[in-house]
């Protein structure tokens, strides 16, 4: 049963979610910030109404958690009018100041709801544009690519502002028109990092070890990862070439067959899903994200505060995180024999790793961390930034490590 809050004493914010361990994994540190800047915290995503290791983090931080019925891959218009009418009657409820969501379908249901509901301040952050807006727009993709454009249209004029990770995305709204003339937007550098819970780790001594981190899709780059993988080895076969994440209900998913096969003929080492990616990237020497496009990859950031140089490609989002030749190398998109050639010269010029890893860390501290990306966003938002509002989250998130669910690498 639904139950309004009445204490008015202390502005009102809802955070919308289609993941609810992502309001930790990724957003914990702007969670606690809002807290500390003396707002109510409500938390709305899937899976909020059982009890689970979120659910008791969030609560214990002081956060009101809400169930949403919400399905991150599905395309049924019924159950996308039961979000949309269950977020309508919690704004209503509940009465927020602020509605603040992240992610697409969270995105495009709260903005509507919330200007219906006469929230009177509404805003999203764009962290990516994932399936609908990577690859070959034909068939199912096509299909989804033309409906997330109409909705995210219809959605965010409704917004009082847009947040996004990259440039490129930014401007691609504004090429389509999914904006509107009057929204204002404005660039973030990514989520941020905790600097302090990703501390610089030793580099492993021995063969050279490169990571990939992310959910097993196509679009992630993982096939050409793994087919440089194939091609370093045959003239370094010492070489490893680790890869963590799980297979995902995306169409675009790597396949368990092509996993074993992969695995079979060694070309890589395969770490499955990871609850604390720390001790993988601290076993690597290179850290490596072929993908297509990104908001600001987020296991790139992780590895670049543990002190690691990057490859990755020369696409939205990624291009962000690497000033070439200094932490690390951009390669074209879908471009296995780049990638390779990058690997190579990590191989044959060892030094590299650890110069180009300690810039990796002067970059994540100076551009992305996370405190100064959420004061720039609470800001924005009208939220006055507390001066201590990182003290705590660190030690907060590492007491609370064991319970936490396994990492979302969406972002």
């Amino acid at each position: 049963m639904l139950t309004p809050s009445y204490c008015r004493d202390k502005r009102r914010i809802m955070v919308v979610a289609s993941y609810a361990p992502s309001l930790v994994n990724f957003r914990g540190p702007l969670i606690r910030a809002m807290l500390r800047a003396g707002l109510e915290v409500h938390a709305i995503a899937p899976g909020l109404d059982k009890v689970n290791s979120t659910n008791d983090v969030l609560r214990d931080w002081g956060v009101v958690t809400h169930h949403l019925p919400l399905s991150r891959a599905g395309l049924n218009p019924l159950c996308d009018v039961v979000v949309i009418s269950k977020l309508f009657t919690l704004f209503r409820i509940n009465q927020p100041d602020i509605v603040f969501s992240y992610t697409v379908k969270p995105v495009i249901y709260s903005m509507v709801s919330a200007w219906l509901s006469k929230v009177p301040n509404r805003y999203a952050l764009i962290t990516g544009l994932g399936y609908a807006f990577t690859g070959e727009a034909r068939g199912k993709r096509g299909l989804v690519k033309r409906l997330v454009r109409r909705l995210y249209s219809r959605a965010l004029k409704r917004a009082d502002r847009v947040f996004f990770q990259n440039s490129d995305d930014e401007q691609l709204f504004r090429k389509l028109g999914l904006l509107g003339e009057v929204v204002p937007s404005q660039v973030v550098n990514g989520s941020g990092i905790d600097t302090d819970y990703f501390k610089v780790a030793m580099l492993p001594t021995g063969s050279h070890r490169f990571l990939l981190i992310a959910r097993l899709l196509g679009d992630k780059g993982v096939r050409e990862y793994v087919a440089a993988a194939a091609q370093v080895r045959e003239h370094y076969p010492e070489a490893v070439f680790c890869l963590a994440g799980d297979i995902d209900t995306n169409p675009d998913s790597i396949t368990r067959q092509e996993l074993n096969e992969w695995r079979s003929a060694g070309h890589i080492e395969y770490l499955g899903h990871l609850d604390d990616v720390r001790p993988a990237i601290a076993d690597a020497s290179v850290y490596v994200l072929p993908s297509y496009r990104e908001g600001t990859p987020r296991t790139v950031l992780e590895a670049m505060a543990m002190g690691r140089p990057i490859i990755t490609t020369d696409a939205p989002g990624c291009r962000e995180t690497v000033v070439e030749g200094e932490n690390g190398y951009l390669v074209p998109v879908k471009a296995v024999q780049e990638l390779a050639e990058a690997m190579i010269q990590f191989i044959e010029a060892p030094e590299l790793v650890a110069r180009m890893g300690a810039r990796s860390r002067d970059i994540a501290v100076d551009k992305y961390d996370v405190h100064k990306v959420n004061a720039v966003m609470l800001e924005s938002m009208g939220i006055a930034f507390p001066a201590n509002a990182g003290d705590g989250f660190s030690a907060a998130l590492k007491d609370n490590s064991s319970r936490l669910a396994k990492v979302d690498v969406n972002e």
